[in-house]
């Protein structure tokens, strides 16, 4: 038995990773589509709220016909359901706007992206689980990589509001990879996904009432890539390739594969953006990207390969209650 476990472990982590990798292409790929929606009028908020709002719309129903058990929860599930939705989901995209609205993007996506940090440091206090020396190298390189795409030194003109809500993106991300882990080992992703969504969008709604979101503009045409589409197909595909289909991807992969290793390979989104920004925006990588992508991605496989097995993200008795 023992063998067979050995035997059967890698291929079941490889799979995991490949559901990882392609959740965070697709959040990635919305960085643009969301852009050109946004060249029309619309806010960041305002573009938040109405993706995460139509991908509860969509899913939900979607969900109660085809596994309509996956939406049974227990009373005991509530703080799970409400602390995805609330950080997991709102909490990680309402901060970082705000950051973004006040300090320069690369400055942001790189304190959103000390999530990983929080993790580890999380797994070596709560879990009481040490990290070898090569998973915090392997950390340091991607953060270091990271801050070459973003090319940080080109930044300045910081606020102390800005700094403070993308650092409070990288917690309430930290809190994504850990409510998530301990969801996606109980729950079905498919409903998981759904009601997070739902809580996510009444959280934003809170910020961004749906009376103030610019609706005149839906059938405005947006431009991307060279080709127009009107508003409302670009706001569509945020909502189903940019929202459920990430998130139904990512609880997918945090079933097999530990937080830690997990939030590591968040710092593809950005070399993801990078790409596509490249190829849609025309915005091409400089030498100093293209080595930072390079390291960044030896970190990322670093800390994957030398990331020992783990407990799970809270206590047994708190899963039991």
């Amino acid at each position: 038995m023992a063998t067979t476990e050995r035997v059967g472990r890698p291929p079941i982590r490889v799979q995991a990773t490949g559901w990882a990798l392609t959740s965070w292409a697709l959040f990635a790929s919305s960085g643009p589509v969301a852009k050109a929606v946004m060249a029309t009028g619309w806010s960041p908020a305002a573009v938040t709220s109405v993706r995460i709002t139509l991908a509860a719309i969509l899913l939900v129903p979607v969900v109660a016909v085809l596994r309509p058990r996956a939406l049974r929860f227990r009373r005991a599930d509530l703080w799970l359901l409400l602390g995805y939705g609330a950080i997991g989901v709102a909490g990680v995209q309402l901060l970082f706007f705000v950051a973004v609205a006040r300090i320069p993007v690369a400055v942001a996506m790189v304190l959103v992206n000390l999530a990983p940090v929080l993790v580890a440091l999380w797994m070596q206090t709560a879990r009481h689980t040490r990290l070898p020396a090569p998973v915090w190298l392997g950390v340091g390189l991607a953060l270091t990589g990271l801050a070459l795409v973003a090319q940080l030194w080109q930044s300045a003109h910081l606020t102390m509001l800005g700094i403070a809500a993308g650092v409070g993106s990288a917690i309430c991300s930290a809190g994504y990879f850990l409510l998530g882990e301990h969801g996606a080992g109980r729950h079905d992703p498919a409903g998981l996904t759904a009601l997070g969504l739902t809580i996510g969008a009444v959280v934003v709604a809170m910020f961004t009432p749906p009376w103030t979101l610019p609706t005149h503009l839906l059938t405005a045409p947006a431009v991307l890539g060279g080709l127009q589409a009107p508003v409302w197909l670009l706001v569509l595909t945020l909502a189903v390739a940019g929202t459920v289909l990430p998130y139904l991807a990512g609880l997918r992969a945090l079933r097999d594969l530990p937080s830690a290793p997990a939030s590591v390979l968040a710092v593809v989104e950005p070399l993801v953006a990078a790409v596509l920004a490249w190829l849609l925006l025309g915005q091409s990588l400089g030498p100093a990207q293209i080595v930072g992508a390079v390291i960044m991605l030896i970190g990322a496989v670093l800390a994957q390969t030398t990331m020992p097995e783990t407990a799970p993200a809270f206590p047994d008795r708190m899963q039991d209650n």
